[in-house]
């Protein structure tokens, strides 16, 4: 899901940074290769400079994939969808072009430092290599503390999108009945709560920051000044001190880095958390619907409570009960977009999540309750009857699923799609959400939910 590709650009980086830290020493005694260094330095720029931009190509592949991932979950609340296909999205930048290449050169850097002064100075390099563990430990600390914020954080923010989706979608049924003013203050108490989960994070964020700089700077005084008080003595070359002092910084600076953008990718990782497991094709073969009934066993799920119906092949059911108690809902679990939270939906015998959900949608032809076409200039009764004919044209659909489907039409029009929708499911199962009395006479059965 995530493009890494851009990490390929860092493979120079160690060996420039070797590179820099020799030439500069050798210029500062007095040797050649001044231009050679300059070289060097603007070979890392160009470098660094590239990385940035593949990075934040790479972050714009990561982020459409997540998109299109996100949107076709299953299941998933509109609510959270919302949020992280806009500011969830978002958040996994940083975490693509910041902490992954700093967790690269958190390892490659320091372990070049680390070889090249084993040659030079055997001393410095146990030092840096005793010293240098304790920067992943103390972030490590710190950032269990810092994963639990982040996801009470992201929790927040789900929560306080999703409700203001829903509440921007009801707002004309909220006005009407004097509602608006509470749910006002619903919205800023859970802005109140997000406000406050952020301000907790930044302070570990914060504190982070400060213990690892702390831990940075005593391990490099603790190469930095044994190296000087031995150059004062004899004991070293005024060369290999100088190498030592350039190289010990770098050894040390990008697990400095690392931790910071650790914390800078903390809402990128939890939302990377949320990507949903890939949908494989090695699910069931659906059973033959002309032969299968369907049964639902106690499910649970969003409104809908405890429910149990089982459909023989070949009815016509009619889904009927108020407004928001879960006649749509029995449909998206039958299309596989909604999963119980308890209870089994059975095709056949067969668990439904068992089976292959491109071979099952394949079975079905359905007609949602608010279609959506394209180019989307049409009346919603125009988007109605191409919705109908879409779905009834579907021959080798066994199993139909009509939320309202003549809903918007006209009286005429009504009757010439409820004789075409007779003709068309004869023999096969079909499940209706009604509410309009023409529908439930051309049905087998009617369910209240």
């Amino acid at each position: 899901m995530v493009d890494r590709r851009h990490l390929l650009a860092l493979i120079p980086v160690p060996f420039l940074v070797l590179a820099q830290a020799e030439l500069l020493a050798s210029v500062l005694v007095g040797g050649t290769g001044l231009s050679l260094l300059c070289l060097v330095i603007g070979l890392r720029v160009l470098v660094w400079w590239g990385h940035r931009a593949w990075a934040h190509r790479a972050a714009e592949r990561t982020r459409t994939r997540l998109r299109e991932a996100f949107l076709r979950t299953p299941g998933t609340r509109a609510g959270e969808v919302a949020t992280l296909v806009t500011r969830g999205v978002h958040d996994v930048t940083p975490y693509v072009v910041g902490y992954l290449p700093q967790q690269v050169l958190a390892v490659t850097v320091p372990l070049a430092v680390v070889v090249r002064l084993a040659f030079a100075d055997l001393t410095a390099a146990l030092t840096i290599l005793v010293t240098l563990p304790l920067l992943p430990v103390f972030g490590a600390l710190v950032g269990a503390h810092t994963r639990e914020r982040t996801a009470r954080q992201w929790d927040a923010l789900a929560a306080l999108g999703g409700h203001f989706l829903d509440v921007v979608k009801g707002i004309g049924t909220l006005r009407a009945f004097g509602r608006a003013q509470a749910q006002s203050a619903t919205v800023r108490e859970l802005a109140a709560r997000h406000l406050a989960e952020t301000m907790s994070a930044l302070r570990v964020a914060f504190l982070s920051a400060f213990v690892l700089e702390l831990v940075a700077t005593m391990s490099v005084a603790l190469v930095a000044v044994p190296v000087g008080l031995r150059l004062l003595g004899g004991g070293v070359p005024l060369h290999t001190a100088l190498l030592v002092l350039f190289l010990a910084p770098e050894a040390f600076l990008p697990l400095r880095a690392a931790g910071a953008q650790y914390h800078a990718s903390a809402q990128g990782r939890e939302v990377l958390t949320k990507v949903p497991a890939p949908v494989g094709h090695t699910g069931l073969t659906p059973p033959d619907l002309a032969r299968a009934e369907i049964v639902f066993d106690d499910v649970s799920v969003r409104s809908l409570r405890n429910f149990s119906l089982r459909i023989e092949p070949g009815e016509r059911v009619a889904l009927v009960g108020p407004s928001g108690a879960g006649k749509s809902t029995v449909l998206g679990l039958l299309l596989g977009f909604v999963r119980p939270d308890t209870g089994r939906v059975l095709v056949g015998g067969v668990d439904l999540r068992e089976i292959d959900r491109d071979q099952w949608l394949a079975a079905l032809a359905w007609v949602p309750q608010r279609p959506t076409l394209v180019p989307p200039n049409l009346s919603s009764g125009e988007r109605q009857r191409v919705a109908l004919a879409t779905a009834l044209d579907r021959r080798q659909a066994g199993l139909f699923l009509l939320d309202e489907p003549t809903a918007h039409l006209d009286a005429e029009t009504e009757a010439l799609v409820l004789e075409a929708t007779r003709e068309f499911t004869k023999g096969r199962t079909a499940v209706i959400v009604a509410h309009r009395p023409a529908l439930l006479r051309e049905v087998t059965r009617v369910v209240a939910v």
